[in-house]
């Protein structure tokens, strides 16, 4: 009896010994990563805004003047401006992304043609490659049709490369029975309506998904932007950023507009994140 209680007193103690371990470790990695976070916060709130005058890795003085100065002393750094361009840019390229996607997945899913195959092999093979190394094309391109320095040209990037990702949709479409889609036609529905009658309300989660992905690639890209806007007042925020971060004095309006860009997106997340998680789930998995 007392050789079992030692074996189980010894199990929970290696038990309890694994689980704090792992909770320490687990803190100190959330602490690095946290710690640039918050010191990018609290540089936000310098009250000089130059870097130079922190007191090692914090500010000497704090205040509200950086976030003041982001909106109100527009004449070099036009933070209003660049925000309202990467919200447009980003809001179109979702809804036209997504449109393009679902319905690239759902033909891909549910319909049977030649050379189905080998466009999803094709696809599959594409997108092992970078996004970047097109960027020559795509700026000869773009010259071609004078789409440099105009947001519809970004738009158009962002929408067209949005379906190349469309394999977790199609697993999730793959998860909704065929039987629907015969049960309605024999109703007398055509393809179409399947799709916006009975598919549609059926995807809200890998729509969201779609959706929310669709919107946070162009709020944050930098290359292409950087690429096709040459004037100062078609700067999305991540361009016009970069410009305040070489002026090492105005070191806490970057830092401010860092954070203030990074508040919908975070918001977005923690509303929409239960659907994220189911619809990436069951895109991950065909039945």
């Amino acid at each position: 009896m007392k050789t079992v209680n030692k074996k189980l007193y010894k199990a929970k103690s290696k038990k309890v010994l694994n689980v704090v371990i792992t909770y320490c470790v687990l803190l100190i990695v959330c602490f690095i990563f946290f710690f640039p976070c918050l010191w990018l916060i609290l540089a936000s709130f310098s009250k000089s805004g130059s870097i130079y005058s922190f007191d090692g890795f914090f500010p000497s003085e704090y205040g509200l003047d950086a976030f003041k100065t982001l909106f109100t002393d527009t004449t070099m750094y036009n933070y209003p401006k660049w925000f309202l361009n990467t919200l447009f840019i980003a809001a179109m390229s979702c809804i036209i992304g997504t449109i393009l996607t679902i319905l690239t997945a759902y033909v891909m899913s549910r319909f049977r043609f030649k050379s189905r195959k080998a466009m999803m092999k094709g696809t599959l093979v594409l997108g092992m490659f970078p996004s970047f190394m097109g960027t020559i094309a795509v700026y000869l391109l773009m010259t071609q049709f004078g789409l440099i320095n105009q947001r519809w040209g970004l738009i158009l990037i962002y929408s067209a490369q949005a379906p190349m990702g469309y394999m977790v949709q199609k697993g999730f479409f793959d998860t909704i029975p065929y039987s629907i889609d015969e049960a309605a036609r024999i109703d007398g529905a055509s393809n179409f309506q399947v799709f916006m009658k009975f598919t549609l309300p059926m995807s809200k989660p890998m729509l969201v998904y779609t959706a929310l992905t669709s919107f946070t690639w162009p709020w944050s890209d930098y290359i292409l932007p950087k690429m096709l806007l040459q004037d100062k007042d078609l700067y999305t925020v991540a361009v016009g950023l970069m410009s305040v971060a070489d002026d090492a004095t105005q070191f806490a309006r970057f830092a401010a507009g860092s954070i203030i860009i990074a508040i919908p997106i975070i918001i977005l997340y923690f509303c929409l994140v239960k659907y994220m998680i189911n619809g990436m789930s069951a895109g991950a998995v065909k039945q």
